[in-house]
Formats: structure tokens, sequence, C-alpha cells
């Protein structure tokens, strides 16, 4: 279960008569009218952190997660202090969760995180989240994979093609061997057989080390990723 920080803000500005209001029908569990006083309390203090978190709250009560996010990202903004901004990124994370955008879910979590190390309930979230996004690659990611997959068999068939052409070489020149052999240069010097590997091939077998490197490399990022369940939402 993914934490959630729900708890309304008791540091209301004197000023704003609407915000208290709002946090008590919030406490209430009165989220449809604490939301629109948040809205209202919002426009007329538009810089302040408090009524644009609290109005994602309770919103995201009223199972309006991907509505929520919009409140969340503009308490984000006005946020002053680490905890502010700590929890603003908390719940962003688990909106993105709700939506299965694990990508999303990770960078809000860890943002979160280096705004307060500390808190346990988002370390879990950030776990559960990378796991989920190990277990469910996006699509563009399995999309790339399938044409490095299509490029390497490509890449086999020119490697291949390419020492094909290059044996009958090898076999033509051994054949005028010993007439290249015995013939001197102008330094009196015999020359040597041409030989070795051609440039196309050369640029082939590198392309494909590095390939395989990565190939390699990313088996083993992927085998650090590790996580576990979710925990709740949270408080301002």
């Amino acid at each position: 279960m993914i934490t959630f920080c729900g708890r309304t803000s008791l540091h209301a500005q004197q000023k704003d008569r609407i915000l208290p209001q709002a946090n008590a029908e919030y406490a209430d569990n009165k989220f449809a009218e604490a939301e629109a006083n948040y809205r209202i309390s919002d426009s007329k203090f538009p810089k302040n952190a408090v009524a644009p978190f609290n109005l994602g709250n309770s919103i995201y009560k009223q199972k309006q997660s991907g509505e929520a996010k919009f409140a969340y990202a503009k308490a984000l903004r006005n946020s002053k202090t680490r905890p502010q901004k700590h929890r603003a990124l908390h719940n962003l994370g688990n909106v993105f969760m709700n939506e299965k955008d694990y990508t999303q879910a990770v960078e809000a979590y860890k943002n979160a995180l280096r705004n307060d190390p500390t808190d346990e309930e988002t370390r879990y979230n950030f776990a559960l989240a990378k796991k989920m996004l190990k277990d469910n690659p996006p699509k563009d990611d399995k999309k790339k994979d399938d044409k490095k997959d299509k490029d390497e068999k490509e890449d086999k068939k020119d490697d291949k093609k390419d020492k094909e052409e290059q044996d009958k070489k090898d076999d033509k020149g051994d054949q005028n061997k010993d007439k290249k052999d015995s013939k001197p240069d102008d330094n009196g010097e015999p020359k040597p057989a041409p030989g070795g590997i051609s440039k196309q091939r050369l640029e082939n077998l590198l392309d494909a080390v590095n390939k395989e490197e990565k190939k390699v490399q990313d088996k083993v990022n992927a085998q650090k990723v590790k996580g576990k369940p979710v925990k709740t939402e949270k408080d301002w």
C-alpha cells in the first residue's frame, strides 16, 4: 500500500480565513467541500504552497489522483523548505504509481529522498517503484531492445559475408604468394604479401564488441535493482 501525506497543514496564514475552514472540512472527511475552499484559498494566495498541497490531498481522497498531480506540482513550485518539497514529491510519486508511470515515480521518490533522506516510507516506495519499473519496462525500451537485436543479427550477417569475401581474397593471394615474395621492392628487399583484416571488417568487429559490452553492462545494472511492496501517502 502506498503511503500518503494526507494531514492538512495547521500553519495557515492569518489573513487567509478560508484555509482553516478547508482544513476543518478535510479533517471531517468532507473532501469535496474542502476542495472547493482550497481552490478559493489558492486563488487568493497563489504563491502559497499549503493550499495547493492540501487541494491535491482532497482531490486524491476523491480517487482523482491524475487531477491531484497538477495541484502537487504547483505546491512543489511554491515550496520554500525541504520538508514541503519532500511531501509534495512523495505524493507526486504516489500519483505516478497509480498511473503505472514507474519511470516518473522513481524520479519523484528519489528527489523526495534528497529532501528528506530519513523518511523510511519514501524509501520503501522508492524501492517498490524501482522493482515495478524493472518488471514493467517502458514500451519504447522494448522497441529499442528489439531493434538492437535486429541490428546485431544484421551485423552477424555482414560479418559472415565479409569473412567469406576475405577468405576468397586470401585464397587467391596464396596462389601468387611465391611470385610476390620473390619480387623485390625499390630497396631490393622482397615485398610482403598483402594480408591483415579489411577496414570494414575491423569496424564491424569493433561495433560488435561495443554492443556486447553494452549488453553485459545492462545485465549488470539490472541485477543491482531490487525492491519490495509500497506504503502510504504523506501529509502536509
